[in-house]
């Protein structure tokens, strides 16, 4: 019989265990919260590639005033965006790309196999 890995569940708000994943190693995520809707709603699972390239138009995981927080990438000007799709919440802007942490490759419900989109080929 086949050995099971456990993976382990880590608050996303400790920054520190987030960082004990190799730099390269895609990781998961759960959506919490409505700023990202409509294309992402609580309790969908987001992939994020690390070391994926970020441009303008990608979902990104990013870290700013001491948080993690998920937005979409826009470049404004001379300037960046960290914004979210729901009109709600206000976009954030970064002097350049250093804040992001990762590309949102791709997304999914738990447990629908089937219900999975790729945002990066």
């Amino acid at each position: 019989m086949a050995q099971k890995k456990i993976i382990p569940i880590i608050a996303a708000e400790d920054a520190d265990e987030m960082s004990a994943c190799a730099a390269a190693e895609p990781f998961a995520l759960m959506v919490l919260g409505d700023s990202m809707e409509p294309e992402f709603v609580e309790r969908d699972i987001i992939i994020i590639e690390p070391e994926g390239l970020a441009t303008d138009g990608s979902f990104v995981l990013a870290w700013l005033n001491d948080e993690h927080i998920f937005r979409q990438l826009v470049k404004h000007g001379e300037q960046w965006l960290l914004r979210p799709l729901n009109p709600a919440y206000p976009a954030a802007e970064i002097p350049d790309l250093e804040p992001v942490r990762g590309v949102i490759i791709q997304k999914s419900k738990p447990g629908r196999r089937k219900a999975a989109k790729r945002y990066v080929e």
